[in-house]
């Protein structure tokens, strides 16, 4: 089997718009929340969002295509594009050997909602052109794709809120058999809309709280609800030999990945977490470690009271008294929830962890919760040596994803 690395990285997010101006907001504790200017909420519920602010994608894709391009897209290829250049990777690969994974829970749904508009107040003959293209799921990847001549394996994973984590593990699974030497791979979302919104508030997913410094609360009793976030986070994974032979700078190691399913609820978790603490062992089983007080765990944590304390559990059974020794915090709690793109951009936060020693906050932790009794890093950055990260995620319809990184050893 082959060995796989992380080359490049590269995010737009509620808190920055590249992975450094993204890494300096979690150190700083410093959240993204705020009014909704994507539309006027005054007949919604949810008043706040995680909202991605001057964002210019005319910086990444030429003007005449930015029209042609759902929002999620336009994340996803700048996040890209962050990625390959900080790889440096583009010309160096054979494009037949060059992949891209990149996932989204729900794609371009504003493109949907608008579209639909249109068809209902003009008529179907006015309906564009670009909407089906603009709307797929499949089409960051496949613009990804087109962008960086990537003619090798290629996939849009969709898995809800665990998209993101599960392209990059099947990118990883990809490089690992031989079936390429680098994939872009991560998660893009764009779905601050009313119809998301309105969905989600009337399956009581988000907070209806509208003070933004005591929203998106994770493992805190107070806790009610997430806060809908938006942005892409990308990786650029690489086959170790051949990232070695070009010179390439090395992030991380990729050294395990799990994939379950509850097999239990449309959106609730399964309270036994059995489905997410065999997500964690089998990623700790394929990497051949144990965790430890050197172990990081970018958590879901949501701040949703279901999945916070079921996460809680999934880590007890899957670590055992280890589980007290982690450090474990929820970026969420300062991006909000990315949806399919959390996994690319919390991906990205546990590399930076494992690479500075410096574990990020859960802010906004106040009330502890006695089902939620675990080292979530209230507030406070910790520095502290750290040699594996994992990133985990959970979706709607069961579906559990996680990812653990090392660092580098020969």
């Amino acid at each position: 089997m082959k060995r796989v690395v992380v080359t490049g990285m590269g995010a737009i997010s509620p808190v920055g718009n590249d992975v450094d101006s993204l890494w300096q907001s979690l150190l700083a504790g410093r959240h993204g929340f705020g009014p909704i200017t994507r539309f006027d909420p005054k007949d919604m519920k949810v008043k706040l969002a995680a909202e991605v602010k001057d964002f210019q994608p005319e910086q990444y894709i030429e003007k005449n295509q930015i029209r042609r391009m759902d929002l999620f897209a336009q994340y996803g290829v700048a996040a890209a594009v962050q990625s390959v250049e900080d790889s440096r990777i583009f010309g160096a690969v054979d494009p037949e050997r060059f992949g891209v994974y990149i996932g989204s829970g729900v794609g371009g749904i504003s493109t949907f909602l608008k579209e639909a508009e249109v068809l209902f107040t003009r008529g179907p003959s006015r309906i564009s052109p670009f909407f089906i293209p603009m709307m797929i799921i499949n089409m960051a990847s496949a613009l990804v794709a087109m962008r960086f001549d990537a003619k090798g394996p290629s996939l849009p994973v969709v898995s809800a809120c665990s998209s993101g984590t599960n392209a990059i593990g099947e990118a990883f699974r990809a490089i690992k058999v031989g079936a390429a030497d680098a994939i872009i791979t991560g998660g893009a979302e764009a779905c601050i809309n009313p119809l998301a919104i309105g969905g989600f508030t009337n399956c009581q997913a988000l907070t209806t709280r509208e003070d933004p410094d005591s929203i998106s609360i994770p493992f805190d009793q107070r806790r009610d609800g997430f806060v809908i976030g938006e942005g892409a986070g990308v990786l650029v994974l690489e086959e170790l030999e051949h990232a070695k032979a070009r010179g390439a700078q090395i992030y991380a190691e990729v050294v395990g990945y799990g994939n379950t399913n509850d097999a239990y609820h449309i959106t609730a978790p399964d309270p036994s977490a059995s489905g997410s603490a065999a997500m964690i062992r089998q990623a700790f089983a394929e990497a051949g470690l144990t965790a430890d007080a050197q172990t990081y765990v970018n958590a879901h944590g949501t701040s949703t009271p279901l999945n916070d304390k079921t996460e809680t559990l999934a880590l007890k059974k899957a670590l055992g008294d280890a589980a007290y020794q982690v450090h474990i915090s929820s970026t969420k709690s300062m991006t909000g929830h990315m949806l399919g793109a959390a996994g690319g951009v919390e991906a990205i936060a546990a590399i930076k962890v494992l690479n500075s020693n410096k574990v990020v906050p859960t802010i906004g932790y106040t009330t502890p919760d006695p089902e939620c009794d675990l080292d979530y890093t209230p507030n406070q950055v910790v520095e502290t040596p750290i040699n594996k990260a994992l990133s985990t995620s959970l979706g709607f319809g069961g579906h559990n994803a996680g990812v653990l990184f090392a660092e580098l050893e020969d």
